[in-house]
């Protein structure tokens, strides 16, 4: 392809719904999140027709985002009705006690999602077998959708937070059995 063709096709592309070019202002909030948040090991943004956000995690864990399109929507969290907060389903009678048990936690601030996309099942539930690396949920920070992965392999034996919910950095989403 010459220059020519490929500014043509830039042009073309551009008009094109949920493409766009990335801004410098897109950069900078990208520069802010790695300042903000140093167990972001780095960032790094695709273009044309891979165009999405990879983001690595420093640590030991191989914890990281697959690309995704820059352009994803989901449906935005209804505010939380008044009353008491939700409780987490129950563990079951066979469960071991907590401290057996290992943590999956938010690696970021954002809302929670429990599918790739609304109506779809979840990623996992109590009682589903993960494997380290596995994809558990989704984190939506900044209009960017993170996969998140289980960092241990075991049995899920309690899912912590409800779909939609925003969590902090450090928030417990699910605790694992290992030996399940």
């Amino acid at each position: 392809m010459n220059p020519k063709d490929a500014q043509d096709l830039a042009k073309l592309l551009a008009k094109q719904p949920g493409i766009r070019p990335v801004e410098l202002k897109d950069v900078r909030k990208l520069a802010e999140l790695l300042h903000e948040f140093p167990e972001i090991g780095s960032i790094e943004v695709k273009g044309w027709f891979e165009t999405g956000v990879v983001i690595t995690r420093t640590g030991n864990s191989a914890h990281h985002a697959a690309s995704v399109p820059m352009a994803v929507a989901h449906p935005a969290p209804q505010p939380a009705a008044a009353g008491p907060a939700p409780t987490p389903p129950p563990a079951t009678a066979t469960a071991p006690p907590a401290a057996a048990l290992k943590d999956i936690k938010s690696p970021m601030v954002g809302t929670f999602y429990k599918a790739p996309e609304p109506g779809a099942e979840p990623y996992v539930k109590v009682g589903t077998r993960v494997t380290q690396g596995q994809t558990v949920c989704i984190i939506e920070a900044m209009k960017i959708m993170n996969e998140i992965e289980a960092e241990v392999t075991g049995v899920v034996r309690e899912v912590l937070v409800e779909d939609t919910q925003p969590v902090e950095f450090g928030t417990v989403l699910f605790r694992v059995d290992p030996n399940g």
